[in-house]
């Protein structure tokens, strides 16, 4: 049980004495004083609070009112906490009353009722409309909008009298709407886009024509990288240190460039690469002639080589020439515009990212060697992919559209 505490009295002259105290003077005005808040800490609360008063990334706001609750916790009056942390003892009362009420909960901000709204939900409608459609449609000559130009449409089309462009901003973030930014796309216009990708992923699942490949057939995947080009930077490149990320120069020479050809064995996650300076129907062919003379391609009973549909390897004639300098050898095109069913671009996408980006070369002769000794590193270590691998993707996928099917009803259709 709680000790009764007595009750204190303010005298006229200012003195703080007991009202029971039969010393005080009879008819002397006196004021009644509150007592302070008693404040007892669990283990836990006050782990928390020691973290919001010392902090380095607390608020401001909040690490006082911490500071404040472990004072009183101490058994500190209200105005030596008012004199230690310089607030006014009015703040320290109310913020050791509210913790003393409601805990942890009562050191956080209340709702505010905030200010009126200025504008209605239907010009943030409109304004919303306006940017989900192309500036074309309505007559603007611009390509894309960004927020001062949709608030001075909104402006112009008299949907409200006046916005700024950071009010337009945070309307569209309500919807994720960003109309600054775009993101290209292209149809399939191959007539024959289903029987070509089928043959392309049949052949990644070993199987031509419905019939499995033997052991001694391949599959290659092959393609070229355009325009590599050796930039020598006018400083050299600073390596990243604490706090600061790699420095590359954005001044350069030139120093020409190189073109990359790749053959990927599928099934055997191996690379076979060599540069050129240009590309086209010989440098491709000299691609070919490093594969098919090596074994165990030259002995196999049949190599599939994959390409898409660029001038070095375009057509019947481009198959007619692959088959009559190497018999054992069969063309397979992908279909138009859908050079990513070759497994050879996933390799040019690392070798993008690991290799060629920074692109701080003093000439091509270093471009090469380092494209030729990055391949014995990934052959070293690198894995076929593989249907069980999809078939997992896909499995993930279906128990995520079993589990949440209203996600997946609101999904877009890719």
């Amino acid at each position: 049980m709680a000790p009764i505490l007595p009750e204190w009295l303010v005298t006229g002259c200012g003195r703080l004495r007991p009202a029971n105290d039969p010393l005080l003077p009879i008819g002397l005005p006196a004021l009644p004083v509150a007592v302070a808040r008693p404040i007892v800490l669990r283990a836990a609360e006050r782990k928390r609070l020691k973290l919001m008063a010392y902090g380095h990334k607390s608020e401001y706001r909040l690490r006082m009112r911490a500071q404040v609750v472990l004072h009183a916790a101490r058994g500190r009056s209200n105005a030596r906490i008012a004199r230690d942390s310089g607030l006014h003892v009015d703040t320290v009362r109310c913020w050791r009353g509210r913790f003393a009420e409601q805990g942890l909960a009562g050191l956080s901000d209340r709702e505010r009722s905030g200010r009126p709204p200025v504008f209605t939900a239907l010009q943030v409608a409109q304004a919303k409309a306006l940017a989900c459609q192309l500036p074309a449609e309505s007559g603007v000559p611009l390509a894309r909008w960004s927020c001062p130009e949709l608030a001075r449409e909104v402006v112009a089309r008299a949907i409200a009298g006046s916005v700024s462009a950071s009010t337009v901003r945070r309307w569209l973030a309500d919807n994720a709407l960003k109309p600054w930014q775009y993101r290209s796309w292209i149809f399939i216009a191959d007539p024959d886009f289903q029987l070509k990708a089928e043959r392309v992923l049949d052949l990644y699942a070993r199987t031509w024509q419905g019939i499995g490949l033997g052991d001694d057939e391949y599959v290659i995947s092959a393609d070229e990288k355009t325009s590599i080009q050796a930039r020598c930077r006018c400083h050299p490149t600073l390596a990243p240190g604490q706090a600061r990320a790699m420095r590359v120069n954005h001044t350069y020479g030139r120093g020409g460039a190189l073109a990359y050809l790749a053959a990927y064995d599928v099934h055997h996650a191996k690379v076979f690469g060599r540069t050129e300076p240009t590309t086209g129907i010989n440098p491709f062919m000299n691609l070919v002639t490093q594969v098919m003379t090596a074994e165990p391609y030259a002995s196999a009973k049949r190599v599939f080589w994959i390409v898409d549909n660029g001038s070095s390897h375009r057509g019947q004639k481009a198959a007619a020439r692959l088959t009559a300098a190497f018999p054992n050898a069969v063309m397979v095109h992908t279909p138009v515009h859908a050079s990513w069913l070759n497994q050879v671009e996933i390799y040019f996408s690392v070798v993008q990212r690991k290799v060629v980006s920074l692109n701080d070369f003093t000439d091509l002769t270093q471009v090469a060697d380092r494209l030729r000794a990055f391949e014995d590193r990934y052959n070293a270590t690198a894995q076929p992919s593989t249907t069980s691998d999809l078939d997992d993707l896909l499995a993930r996928l279906d128990r995520h559209t079993t589990d949440h099917p209203e996600e997946s009803s609101a999904a877009p259709a890719t």
